[in-house]
This record gives structure tokens, C-alpha cells and sequence, in this order.
């Protein structure tokens, strides 16, 4: 029999027990205190009424001191009866009888996916799992939450990984099986799997690194860890000494320059065609995309409009740069990067920042070691004892994602063109953390889903990289021609931003400029770009400075 049947049936025992024990001492003291006689049944119903609290005034209690006493003892007996029985007796019956509504073993599970455990993390792939029509069930071990997802529409099987060892009996038919548990939990659920004959592919989300080798011990074909993944990606995008966001620079003569510049909502650049803006010809500058929402999008076609918000990367002179300052706010990349929560991923990036040499002003609300600043980052004056204005990025390492999507907007607010990089919860939320104003937002659930995704579904897990690089070419196939025109960065993707020619370099290209054999192109693009440049026009790299 359940415990807690066991607990009901003493609750049942429990009730006519007492009014028997409390209706014969009121016999006796009735007969032997009061000098009067009594009934049991009228002392029995006595009883009942003084234990349930409704028998006030039902029969005379008596005055003397001890029957006073047992009419007290049997008021209080009766409420904390009451208080106990309830949350400790009736309650867990009631549940465990609404619990039988849930499955406590798998249904057929032949090219199905197997979830163990439901957190934010696989939130993403189940809701693709959906859209794609890839059939899969849930094993939940806490009961809340089972019901909630019963109640979305998931395949939900409810039961303890511990106390029942034929919870995961037919699992050998399924697809894959995806341990998202805590590690522990992850290690037996990947051992009952086995022994259950599943010899599929068993992936399992690790807190950290070296919990790999054991999961991988244990049976699991592989193990991974998406929170050092989002760590590293954060610190990518907040630190030019991490990820440059342009690689070769180097190769650049003093006299070019790459920029950055915010574009807002009033500035003149907002939502203008590139060919409308003529920015070449105008200002001598040339436009090598633009930053939206996280991703690089690369200037290629000349109907490309540039978007408000939008962080454009542009290459020229630098007296040509200063007039584009004019019409867009530079990014600043000088300063700490200031880290806001010092929790598991806000001390995780403060660590890898300092390792690659940045300086960190760190702000939390708990005055604990590490922390630089303590206050509210929602709080202006918080903003400005951490001089967020003067920072070269600021990240948001929150844990709850509704402060985070306010902190986005008011660190937006107070300084507008400091690079903002916010870690998300949920992956639902990154999207409104964008419309809030960051210029880059990163969950646990995106990395864990794009990995996830490669190994459920054959889909690209990583987005290829969108970094920009500098390379210095011969000419080529373009000897004798326009270094632009010609639809060059339409056939190939990638752009010549500068010609180096004896001493000088040229970024304004006239209209019967002309590429010479002997000069040296400078061509910028994501690696994939330049190698179909280099393809296409058939260059050759060109190593060394320029004498």
C-alpha cells in the first residue's frame, strides 16, 4: 500500500479513536468532578463537537478546573488535528490520485525522441520538434511539472528515475534519447537507458566540462555543455582582444581606417538604399555591412537598406571617417567592459575577459568579492558610478529575463552608443531583448538548440562565421579594370576597399581608374567571400608590407 494511503486510513482511525477516548473521560469527569450523570452517546456527540470546534454550548462543560481542562485539550486536540491532517494526510492522496491521470510508462516509442527532464534549455528543439512534426515524449520526474506540460500538448511520462527501474522499459525502439537532467540524474537515466538494450545515439547536457568524462563512461555517445559555449560567445562579442571583429587589420596602410558607427532612428542613414546614399562618392567611405540583431549581414547588393539601430562597419580615409561621424554615432571600443550580475555566467565571463586582458568593472546588487560596483543596474546612479558611458561594451549577465529585457532598455537609454550584450533565460525572450535595444543577445537554449539540432535533425548546429577578414591580392583578372565597378562585389560577395600603389594607398577610386599589374588589392569579406573572390578573379596572395 502507498504511504500515502497508509496516512489516510490513520486519519480515519485517528477520528472515531479520539472521540471515544474524549467522550469516555468526559463520563467520568461528568459523574466523579460534576456529581451528575451522562449518557455516552451524549457524551460522545460532546466530543465530536469540541474536536470539529462547531459545539459550543451542545452540553454543559462544567465548571470544575479538570473538566475545563479536557474541554480546552479536546478544542486544541481538534485544530491541530485539522492543520495536520490536511496538508500531510488528505493533500498527498489527492495528488497521487491526480497523478494516475499521468503516464508512468512509455508509449511506443519507435522513431521517437526521448527527453529526460524539461528545462529553458530544450525549449527550442522541442518547439522545432513540432513545427517539423518529429514525434517525441518527455520523462519528468517532478509532478508540477508534468502536468504543465501535459497541458501544452507535450507527450509526458511521469515517474522517478530512482525509485522505478522499469520507468524507461521500451526505449529501445526510440530514435535518440537527450539527457537534459542534473548531472547525476543524467548519469542514471543514461545507465537505465542501456540496460533497458537502447544502443542509439544518447546526448547529454553537462553543467560543465568535467563532468564530460563521466557521462561519457557512464554510456552517453556525447556530452554537451552549452553554458561555457555561451560564456565564450558573450566574451567574443563584448572584447576585440577575444574575437577582433575584423580580421588582418594589420595589413591596412595608416592612411585607411575601419569604423564603427551606430545609425539612429533620426539619423539621415536610417533606412536608406546604399545606391540612394552614395557614401563612396560623397564622403569617399565604403560601406562593408552592417550589424542587426546580432548578425553581420555584408553590404553586397547596392539596394541594401541600411536599418535603424543598425552598427555599420565602414573602411576609408580616416578624414572621410570623421564626416560619416557626422551622420552616425561611433562605436567606442576603449574603456573596461563593464560585467552587470555576478552570478555563475557573470564570474564565468569576468574570468575569461581578464585572461585575455581586458579590464572589468563589475556591478551586483550583493556586495560580495569581485564585485566593483554594488547596486541596481536599473538605477542611474548606479550607471554612472560604473561609468557605462565610457565603456567599451557592457554585458548584461542576468538570470531573470524580464530585469534583463528593462535593464536593456534603460542601459540603451542612458548610453546609446556603448556596444550592449545581454544573456537571456529563454530563447523566446532574445527577440524582445532586440526590440529593447542589444545589439547582441545570447540564451542557453540557443546554443544547446543549434548543437542539438545538428545531431537530432542534420541541421547546421553553428552558423558559418561571419567575422570579416582583410587580405592583400594581386590584381588578377582585374588588371585593366575598375576596382568596384564591374559588379565586382556581386559576382564574388567580397569588396576591394583600397589599392595599394607604390608608397600610397587609394581609397577614392576615380571613374577611369584602372588596376595595374603591379599593384596590390586590399579585399575585405568573410572567409567564404574571399575565397570565391580569389576564385573568381583568379588573384594571388601578396605577402609582406609594401616597400
Amino acid at each position: 500500500m502507498q504511504r500515502s494511503r497508509w496516512r489516510l486510513v490513520l486519519v480515519l482511525l485517528t477520528v472515531p479513536v479520539a472521540v471515544v477516548v474524549f467522550g469516555s473521560l468526559f463520563v467520568l469527569a461528568a459523574e466523579h468532578l460534576e456529581g451528575r450523570e451522562t449518557d455516552f452517546w451524549s457524551a460522545l456527540e460532546w466530543a465530536l463537537a469540541m474536536l470539529s470546534g462547531a459545539g459550543s454550548g451542545i452540553l454543559a462543560r462544567g465548571t470544575h478546573p479538570l473538566t475545563v481542562t479536557l474541554t480546552i485539550l479536546a478544542q486544541l486536540f481538534g485544530m491541530l488535528f485539522l492543520v495536520l491532517a490536511i496538508p500531510f494526510c488528505l493533500r498527498p492522496y489527492l495528488e497521487e490520485r491526480f497523478e494516475a491521470r499521468l503516464p508512468h510508462c512509455l508509449p511506443p516509442m519507435r522513431d521517437v525522441i526521448l527527453f529526460y527532464h524539461y528545462s529553458s534549455t530544450i525549449e527550442s528543439v522541442l518547439d522545432e520538434c513540432q513545427q517539423s512534426g518529429t514525434a517525441f515524449v518527455i520523462v519528468e520526474e517532478d509532478m508540477a511539472l508534468a502536468r504543465r506540460l501535459r497541458n501544452r500538448g507535450y507527450d509526458v511520462v511521469f515517474g522517478k528515475m530512482d525509485d522505478d527501474s522499469r520507468l524507461l522499459s521500451g526505449v529501445e525502439g526510440a530514435r535518440a534519447l537527450v539527457a537534459n537532467g542534473p548531472d547525476q540524474g543524467n548519469a542514471m537515466c543514461i545507465l537505465s537507458a542501456r540496460e533497458n538494450g537502447f544502443e542509439g545515439p544518447i546526448y547529454a547536457l553537462a553543467e560543465d566540462l568535467p563532468y564530460r568524462p563521466p557521462l561519457l563512461q557512464v554510456g552517453a555517445s556525447e556530452v554537451l555543455t552549452p553554458l561555457p559555449v555561451l560564456v565564450a560567445g558573450l566574451a567574443a562579442r563584448a572584447s576585440t582582444h577575444i574575437s577582433p571583429p575584423i580580421e588582418g587589420l594589420r595589413l591596412l596602410n595608416s592612411q585607411v581606417g575601419v569604423a564603427e558607427f551606430r545609425v539612429r532612428a533620426s539619423s539621415p542613414l536610417a533606412g536608406v538604399r546604399l545606391s540612394d546614399l552614395h557614401l563612396r562618392v560623397r564622403h569617399g567611405v565604403t560601406v562593408i555591412g552592417q550589424w542587426v540583431n546580432g548578425s553581420f549581414a555584408a553590404a553586397v547588393r547596392s539596394e541594401t537598406r541600411i536599418e535603424p539601430g543598425a552598427i555599420l562597419v565602414v573602411v576609408g580615409a580616416h578624414a572621410n571617417l570623421a564626416k560619416v561621424e557626422r551622420l552616425a554615432i561611433p562605436v567606442r571600443r576603449r574603456g573596461p567592459i563593464v560585467v552587470a550580475g555576478y552570478g555563475v555566467v557573470g564570474r564565468r565571463l569576468v574570468e575569461l575577459l581578464i585572461e585575455a586582458g581586458e579590464t572589468t568593472t563589475v556591478v551586483d546588487r550583493q556586495p560580495i568579492p569581485g564585485v566593483d560596483v554594488v547596486g541596481n543596474v536599473l538605477e542611474h546612479a548606479t550607471l554612472e558610478r560604473a561609468r557605462v558611458c565610457w565603456a567599451s561594451a557592457v554585458v548584461l549577465a542576468l538570470s531573470n529575463d524580464s530585469e534583463a529585457i528593462f535593464a536593456t532598455a534603460v542601459v540603451r537609454d542612458h548610453a546609446p552608443e556603448v556596444p550592449l550584450i545581454v544573456r537571456a533565460e529563454r530563447t523566446a525572450n532574445v527577440a524582445r531583448l532586440y526590440q529593447a535595444g542589444a545589439d547582441c543577445a545570447l540564451s542557453l537554449g540557443q546554443i544547446a538548440g543549434r548543437t542539438l539540432s545538428y545531431y537530432l535533425r542534420g541541421e547546421q548546429a553553428v552558423a558559418i562565421d561571419s567575422r570579416l577578414r582583410f587580405i592583400r591580392v594581386s590584381p588578377g583578372a582585374l588588371v585593366g579594370g575598375h576596382p568596384v565597378r564591374g559588379r565586382v562585389r556581386e559576382r564574388a560577395g567580397a569588396l576591394v576597399v583600397a589599392v595599394e600603389r607604390g608608397p600610397g594607398v587609394i581609397v577614392d577610386f576615380e571613374d577611369d581608374f584602372s588596376l595595374r599589374a603591379d599593384d596590390s588589392v586590399l579585399v575585405c569579406g568573410t572567409s567564404a567571400e574571399l575565397t570565391s573572390f580569389v576564385r573568381e578573379f583568379r588573384t594571388t596572395p601578396v605577402h609582406g608590407p609594401r616597400l
